[in-house]
């Protein structure tokens, strides 16, 4: 089977074309970074807006590159949520009237589904079952994965999402948005334990996070070196984002250590836009080696949003018989738990 992809769940528009047999033919990706940096976030009409200007180009881009016309698409899948509900309508609306002028199957696909089977587009893919950590600017949450839509939540963040939180932080040393990248960056020439970040939650059982707390010990302790001005040196500005970045990624690493022990799994998956952090992946890599675990993530073109985890992850419930018919779906809110499984 044949799908084309369509992801517009918040800033980015991505396409692609996933084949079952051939794997991924084409993908093409559009972000909005710079026109919503002048802002400090995400600018839900002018991300909706853009997704307009966008996606056809995109789609006319990614069946060039294929050397595929109408008659080779065998379906349709698009990103029905969660997201922002102005960009989801906008993709929702456009592969369902693809789908009706064209005659073929369209599905609306979970967002964070297709995150969780992105690391599947790769060469050596996991396997069934796993524990998955998601790990993005709108969700942080911990699954047992027995197999597609088979998900048992077992531990979320109670307050901001990893991404989030590396946003805020980096908003709060004076770095542009997206500040996740950034903070790395800038963690690069930190000085190692001049100043430790609690790691919240750490000290309780269970594998609930939080983050919110890291935020304010972030403004503290930024607040205490600002000169008259009310500026940082740039030294301070990298040993913060060190200490905040260890903090984060030792509280992701305790908590999936714990969940391995749990559920005596021995495949890790990690997926998501903070799942790109180098640091992340050597921590809970070199953690998984001393569990004999095996971690498994995406290239980090399909880390952040993308139409081909949408491809693929409609591709495979697409298989199974799935569809959304003429219906447009599209869901701000979605609990990945409601999904039926295949």
């Amino acid at each position: 089977m044949r799908v084309l992809g369509i992801e517009t769940s918040c800033d980015e528009t991505g396409v692609a074309l996933y084949d079952s047999e051939q794997g991924l033919l084409a993908d093409a990706l559009y972000s909005q970074v710079a026109m919503h940096a002048e802002y400090g976030g995400v600018v839900p009409e002018l991300a909706s807006r853009d997704h307009i200007l966008k996606l056809i180009p995109l789609i006319r881009q990614v069946l060039s590159e294929a050397d595929c016309d109408v008659e080779g698409i065998d379906a349709i899948a698009y990103t029905a949520g969660p997201g922002l509900i102005g960009a989801l309508m906008t993709g929702a609306s456009l592969a369902t009237s693809l789908a009706m002028a064209w005659e073929k199957p369209v599905l609306g696909v979970h967002h964070m589904e297709g995150h969780l089977l992105a690391p599947m587009l790769e060469a050596e893919p996991p396997e069934f079952p796993f524990l998955a950590l998601l790990v993005s600017g709108g969700h942080t949450q911990l699954f047992e994965v027995k197999g597609l839509g088979q998900y048992q939540l077992l531990g979320e963040s109670l307050d901001d999402a990893a991404g989030e939180a590396f946003d805020k932080a980096a908003k709060m040393l004076g770095l542009d948005y997206p500040g996740g990248p950034l903070i790395a960056k800038r963690a690069e020439k930190g000085t190692p334990g001049r100043f430790r970040f609690p790691r919240p939650m750490t000290d309780r059982p269970g594998l609930d996070l939080s983050f919110s707390g890291l935020k304010t010990f972030t403004l503290n302790t930024s607040d205490k070196l600002r000169d008259e001005s009310g500026a940082l040196a740039e030294q301070d500005i990298d040993d913060i984002a060190l200490a905040f970045q260890e903090a984060v990624i030792d509280t992701l690493t305790i908590k999936c250590r714990r969940a391995l022990e749990q559920t005596g799994l021995k495949t890790l998956v990690i997926a998501g836009g903070v799942s790109a952090n180098s640091m992340l992946r050597e921590r809970l890599g070199a953690m998984a080696i001393k569990r004999g675990a095996e971690l498994f993530y995406a290239r980090p073109q399909f880390c952040t949003d993308n139409g081909a985890m949408i491809a693929y992850a409609g591709c495979q419930r697409l298989l199974a018989g799935q569809r959304s018919g003429n219906k447009i779906e599209a869901r701000p809110r979605w609990p990945m738990v409601e999904l039926a499984p295949v």
